[in-house]
């Protein structure tokens, strides 16, 4: 794996860490209900692992979905760099929406809806979780919840323009939930309180509008250094057919 696709993974996991508060708010519940679910307290932990293994599992299909579809606009439509700059521009929406400055994000969540109509009937079946099978499809199933911080992830593994970077980077924003979700099955009401603390929850959003701004900047810094590579071939195209034309 080479520096780039590095630094995406890396950066995914800070994303997903920082994205703690909102990933209780919008599935604790479940994953406290599944910890409250298990009949003994050693069978809690691995229905919470197989859930979340699960959901992590459904990210890296999308990354690697989404990666593909970057490596398409890459490749046949040039669309590299803004693929970047859109990714930081909806982390920056992320952090503005984490802190509850502008909600703008929503929108992408209730268009997320019309998918997740079809395929929510399909863990109807498996919520009454007894096994770490039962768990790990269901997490599955529940890894397609339209979220807002789902959604700014997707859009960074597409920018990689890699199937499998787009994979791993997906894989990497899900462990990087995993604590939270974990504890959330355990200390859902404590941490819940915790994590959506305004001054928490400022400080992540912060650090998400910051990153979003050099994912952004460094997108721009990549497309005029593009334009500049460009002009510069042409101008010596040119100047190598004044030069043969003189000699001619």
């Amino acid at each position: 794996m080479g520096d780039t696709a590095g630094m995406s993974v890396l950066a995914m996991f800070v994303i997903g860490l920082m994205g703690a508060g909102h990933c209780v708010g919008m599935c604790g519940g479940i994953v406290a209900a599944l910890g409250f679910a298990a009949d003994k307290e050693t069978n809690r932990w691995p229905i919470l692992l197989s859930y979340n293994l699960g959901r992590i599992s459904s990210y890296a299909i999308a990354g690697g979905l989404v990666g593909l579809l970057g490596l398409f606009g890459r490749e046949f439509l040039s669309l590299g760099p803004w693929l970047r700059a859109f990714a930081g521009i909806l982390l920056i929406l992320m952090g503005l929406y984490l802190a509850d400055w502008w909600r703008l994000l929503t929108w992408f969540e209730r268009g997320g809806q019309y998918l997740w109509r079809r395929i929510q009937p399909l863990g109807k079946g498996l919520f009454q979780v007894r096994s770490a099978g039962r768990g790990f499809l269901f997490g599955m199933i529940w890894g397609w919840l339209p979220c807002g911080l789902v959604y700014s992830a997707l859009a960074y593994a597409a920018a990689t323009a890699e199937p499998v970077s787009g994979a791993l980077a997906m894989a990497a924003f899900g462990l990087g939930t995993l604590p939270a979700m974990l504890a959330g099955g355990v200390f859902s009401s404590q941490l819940k309180q915790w994590l959506q603390g305004r001054l928490l929850r400022t400080v992540m959003a912060l650090v998400l509008i910051l990153f979003g701004a050099w994912t952004l900047w460094s997108a721009f810094a990549h497309m005029h250094h593009q334009s500049a590579a460009t002009s510069s071939s042409s101008s010596s195209e040119v100047g190598g057919d004044i030069h043969r034309h003189m000699n001619h």
